[in-house]
């Protein structure tokens, strides 16, 4: 057995290809449209130092970036390992994104090449000459191209590139120490930046992922969200890889499939997040809801609103956490916590929660959540090519979350809100996961996300609500129907202010609805906004 340190993703796949190469650790499920793509250790190995060879001939050095625009393929994986071979870094793009946000995201994150799905190339050539550091595109060929790659100047075919012979690059010659890659923030708020992540950072927290949540080694872990997240990357692929369980992806996250495919691929566990619960909530009730194979679903984000009646309805337990890819973890195991509770804090790090004068604040009270390294030492984060955005996320030595917490008597934290973003309407703090259960339950809609804007009232500091929802019938959809049913079962404090009418919810590639697209749509298209009426 090889001593080599798993602290490249590299060294760790090599590691496995020693005592379990013909493990199917990684499989793509094809959605009953493609067959299904399917990688053991070794594939994955001999894949990634065929790619790290095409990487290297195309003069790509180590340290230097590449980009990933793709869905959830069996390739992206493939690349990932290669970058870990060749010492270079992969840069993970939600495959969605387009004109100057695409742009934006290669020029800042100074990528050489791009390794893009077929169907992103019309996008990816739109804004290509503007990248003045973009020698390469590399095309990967799918079921969803609409033309082939040979429609595209200028763009080389994956598959052509990839040599026969699986070459013998050394896999242990690279810094741990050094960015994997460059994972973009979510962008919700502003211009997304670029996360260093580096190889010793991912290794370690995905092998301490089976603990902290609970997987036990026979485990079957199932992720719909993007890998161009970190939640997929690490609680779902990089747990599997580390502890030699068979994950399970999906090219992208759909809700109506999501309990047909545990009990396809009998998946034991699967991640959602934030909005997701609600839209899966909402969906109709079945006899059969609680026949599936999933002892828990890890979730970031779980209304404590729903949290018991969808253990119930489902059968099965909830493990919430909260976390960010810049850093900072707290865990709720399963029967351990409240519900509602985000968890305490990990063993590997200390906790403030601070005033907006940065006092610590008095227990039950609300305020930031800050983390720290347990040792005391001061948390480092990096925005590649940001080091004002660097050191302001970590001044004084502590990780700066941006969320407001508060914690009971027990240590036990519940968020409250993203600073700067709750809803305060007629002076009183209103729940929107609340809302949202009362109006998924109506099942009048697909999807609802409820958020506030500027208060017409003009009163400072204040919210008007508003619920953007999906109509399950748009032709015969009564918008009065929903302020009717608020009306019937929340507080009037509660009961929105008005109804967006939306075809679907904008969402970032972790799922997570895109707020400010919204009031832009709420400001730029009022057809689509219903008062109620008196």
């Amino acid at each position: 057995m090889s001593t080599r340190p798993e602290t490249t993703l590299a060294a760790l796949i090599a590691n496995r290809v020693e005592t379990r190469p013909d493990l199917d650790v990684l499989t793509v499920e094809g959605a009953g449209l493609r067959p299904d793509e399917v990688r053991t250790y070794r594939q994955l190995w001999e894949n990634g130092q065929r790619l790290a060879q095409v990487l290297i001939d195309l003069g790509l050095r180590p340290g230097e970036h590449f980009g990933l625009l793709m869905a959830n393929h069996a390739e992206f994986v493939d690349a990932m390992v290669a970058a870990s071979i060749s010492g270079t870094v992969f840069v993970p793009i939600d495959p969605r994104a387009k004109g100057e946000k695409l742009a934006f995201m290669l020029a800042s994150a100074q990528c050489r090449g791009v390794i893009a799905a077929d169907y992103t190339l019309d996008n990816l050539l739109a804004v290509r000459d503007s990248l003045e550091k973009l020698s390469w595109v590399i095309g990967l060929e799918s079921d969803e191209g609409a033309r082939p790659l040979a429609d595209f100047r200028g763009v080389l075919s994956l598959r052509a590139l990839l040599p026969q012979r699986v070459p013998q690059l050394d896999a242990s010659s690279h810094d741990p120490d050094g960015a994997m890659q460059l994972i973009f923030t979510s962008g919700t708020t502003g211009d997304p930046k670029g996360i260093v992540m580096t190889h010793r950072r991912y290794c370690a927290t995905s092998a301490a992922v089976s603990a902290l949540f609970g997987y036990a080694p026979n485990d079957r872990p199932y992720s719909g969200l993007s890998l161009t997240h970190a939640n997929a990357q690490i609680v779902t692929l990089g747990a599997s890889l580390t502890g030699g369980m068979r994950a399970v992806l999906s090219r992208r996250f759909t809700k109506s499939r999501l309990w047909d495919i545990a009990r396809t691929y009998r998946c034991t566990t699967f991640t959602l997040l934030g909005g997701m619960t609600t839209a899966i909530y909402s969906e109709p009730a079945k006899p059969d809801d609680a026949d599936n194979p999933v002892r828990f679903v890890i979730s970031a984000g779980m209304p404590a609103a729903i949290w018991s009646a969808f253990e119930q309805r489902f059968g099965t337990h909830i493990v919430e956490f909260y976390g960010a890819a810049e850093g900072g973890l707290t865990v709720n195991p399963v029967g351990d916590g409240p519900v509602g509770s985000i968890g305490k804090p990990v063993p590997s790090l200390r906790h403030r929660i601070i005033d907006e004068d940065g006092n610590d604040c008095a227990p039950g009270a609300a305020g930031e959540l800050l983390f720290r390294p347990v040792d005391g030492s001061p948390f480092k984060v990096e925005y590649f090519g940001n080091p004002e955005a660097s050191a302001k996320k970590c001044r004084d030595g502590w990780l700066h979350m941006g969320d407001v917490v508060r914690e009971d008597e027990s240590g036990w934290l519940f968020f409250e809100y993203r600073k700067g973003g709750g809803i305060r309407h007629n002076g009183e703090f209103v729940n929107p996961a609340a809302i949202e259960k009362v109006i998924a339950e109506s099942g009048l809609v697909e999807d609802v996300y409820v958020y506030g804007v500027k208060a017409a009232s003009g009163a400072p500091g204040e919210k008007d609500v508003v619920a953007a929802v999906v109509p399950k019938d748009a032709a015969g959809f009564d918008p009065q129907q929903v302020f009717r049913t608020c009306r019937a079962t929340l507080e009037a404090s509660s009961v929105i202010s008005w109804l967006q009418i939306v075809p679907q919810i904008p969402k970032t590639a972790s799922e997570k609805p895109l707020e400010r697209y919204l009031i832009e749509m709420f400001d730029t298209q009022r057809s689509s906004v219903i008062a109620e009426r008196p």
